[in-house]
């Protein structure tokens, strides 16, 4: 009987699991690092873990000391020529989760931090951030030109202008990680260049891996969630203000919001209720404070909420 090839020693496949976790403080989207911010929470999965998700949960809570509440399965990533060691094929299998960053210290090695650290582009709030104009376009456009012939070169600069919302095209923030990945095929970020030294650090400083990448993943996928689920309420409070609440989704979405149309549609979509209480803030105009209706879940189960971020 014929015995099947015997699989080559000299490479091996592992399965990495890694959390996206998110936390909004003071009006700034937030992620736990690990490795002073290099990497996010992750570890492999093993025989022991009763599932994935179990596995993740061990993992992150002994790296962050940090509890997981909501939490969804993101992608698996499996490239090949993205792990940067030929010899070790990982297959990374990603979920986003959404925490209060209060509820716990982080570990001595694990740190929450600005996600627009990593993506200065995503941040729209004060208006067109400098690394666009300075120096994402213009590597981009001599990417294009560099094409090696003319059907490559319109490509390019369609997927662009789609992407970065150039030539008549608006800005679309949920297209966080395909505008990631042709910056990554254009080679302006660090993590095109692991063989090489490059400092790209204008744009954002690279992660361990394809982690990066991950968190990009991540945020595309909470942006586009908080207009049709009420998910920004695990970021929240217990109770807070109208206005903490605008300020979480505009920090989530990298945009402003009408204050107005907001208000509306919080009060269309009977997403919260009064406390009865107000804000004890001295320095201004006291706020009624408010809280989620959790009645809402099973309210909307079959026809969904709509938290859609409006223009300013």
């Amino acid at each position: 009987m014929k015995q099947p090839p015997k699989a080559d020693q000299r490479h091996s496949i592992t399965a990495e699991l890694i959390a996206v976790l998110v936390a909004v403080t003071t009006g700034q989207p937030r992620v736990m690092t690990v490795e002073n911010g290099k990497a996010l929470p992750s570890g492999p999965f093993e025989l022991g873990h009763r599932s994935l998700q179990s596995g993740l949960r061990d993992w992150v809570e002994q790296q962050t000391r940090h509890p997981l509440g909501y939490i969804e399965q993101l992608y698996t990533f499996a490239d090949r020529d993205r792990a940067g060691d030929e010899a070790q094929r990982v297959i990374s299998i990603s979920y986003l989760a959404l925490a209060r960053e209060e509820q716990a210290a982080p570990a001595d090695e694990a740190t929450w931090r600005n996600w627009y650290n990593y993506f200065p582009w995503e941040d729209h709030r004060d208006g067109v951030p400098p690394a666009l104009p300075g120096v994402i376009v213009p590597g981009l456009n001599a990417w294009a030109k560099a094409a090696d012939n003319t059907s490559m070169r319109s490509e390019r600069q369609q997927r662009t202008a789609i992407a970065f919302g150039l030539d008549g095209h608006g800005w679309n923030e949920e297209l966080v990680l395909q505008r990631y990945e042709l910056l990554y095929e254009a080679a302006l970020v660090e993590e095109a260049h692991r063989s090489r030294a490059k400092d790209l650090t204008l744009i954002g400083p690279a992660m361990a891996g394809d982690h990066r990448r991950i968190l990009a993943t991540g945020i595309a996928r909470l942006r586009a969630k908080i207009k049709y689920r009420p998910v920004v309420f695990e970021l929240m409070p217990p109770v807070f203000t109208l206005l903490q609440l605008q300020r979480s989704v505009e920090a989530l979405a990298g945009r402003l919001v009408h204050k107005p149309n907001f208000r509306r549609l919080i009060e269309q979509q009977e997403l919260v209720e009064e406390t009865g209480t107000m804000t004890a803030d001295m320095r201004g105009r006291p706020a009624k404070l408010f809280r989620f209706r959790h009645d809402v879940l099973a309210e909307r189960a079959v026809a969904g909420t709509k938290l859609p971020v409006s223009r300013a």
